[in-house]
């Protein structure tokens, strides 16, 4: 079973121009590039075959290939990271068996949610993506109710069926709980990690099939295939104590480093 990791990264991010190359600042201090830190947290996960960056901006390019990355440059045509991978799958003549899609905003996601993930999709012949969902527990609830609160989208939620079928993604906060939670207590709403294993065949077919109502709405690549009728798979996925958040905006930076520190990631 061959695994190929692609990181998507795109400058021109309409919430936070030149994302990529934002510096954070681990725990001893040492300053790195959010495009480097997911390259890192890629790196770490066994069983990959390659790892590679793909974007359509030089910058990127050059502060990739700075750090040791592989790169393989893409068409500014692309409308998100789904895209994005089955292009750079494509340049690189194919053959892998599972594509992973690690967003390049996600410099905390911890290699077993990879691993997981992979497994899962292996697991499950009926699936053709699966994606991580992250059981929410008090403190975190709170906080995407306080980013919504602010007008600000600190992350996706998602609900599925029994067999871990999704049924729904959204930038809101559901299901709806009227319930107030403990801070570590675990709660009915589950956070959609952004990463995904694609099977090669429905990620190549995914730029051929048009935008849907949902994906417009909601701003979601994975809206597209439920809207085309492909099964996404939720794979649940432990924290086992590790904090994890999103870089969706600037104010995310102060939260992210914050969450280093206490980890001790340098």
């Amino acid at each position: 079973m061959s695994v190929l990791i692609v990181i998507p990264a795109r400058y021109a991010s309409s919430r936070y121009p030149g994302k990529p190359l934002a510096e954070l600042r681990g725990a001893t201090g040492v300053s790195r590039s959010l495009i480097e830190r997911s390259w890192h947290a890629a790196t770490a996960v066994s069983g990959v075959d390659r790892v590679v960056i793909a974007t359509d901006d030089d910058r990127i390019r050059a502060a990739s290939e700075a750090f040791g990355a592989e790169v393989v440059m893409t068409s500014s045509d692309c409308a998100n990271g789904t895209e994005r991978c089955a292009e750079a799958h494509a340049t690189l003549g194919g053959g892998y068996d599972i594509v992973v899609n690690l967003q390049g905003d996600a410099p905390l996601t911890p290699h077993w949610f990879i691993e997981s993930l992979v497994q899962g999709l292996v697991s499950a012949p009926e699936a053709e993506i699966a994606t991580p969902v992250l059981r929410c527990d008090g403190a975190m609830l709170n906080g995407l109710l306080a980013d919504r609160k602010a007008g600000r989208v600190g992350g996706t939620t998602a609900v599925f069926a029994t067999d871990h079928r999704a049924l729904y993604f959204s930038k809101e906060v559901v299901p709806f709980t009227s319930k107030t939670y403990a801070e570590a207590e675990p709660t009915p709403v589950f956070h959609h990690v952004g990463v995904y294993a694609y099977r090669p065949e429905a990620l190549a077919a995914y730029p051929s099939w048009p935008t849907g109502p949902l994906e417009q709405l909601e701003g979601l690549e994975q809206l597209r295939f439920m809207e085309n009728g492909r099964t996404v798979l939720c794979v649940e996925v432990e924290a086992r104590g590790r904090e994890f958040w999103e870089l969706n905006n600037p104010e995310d930076v102060p939260k992210i480093e914050s969450m280093m520190a206490k980890m001790g990631l340098e």
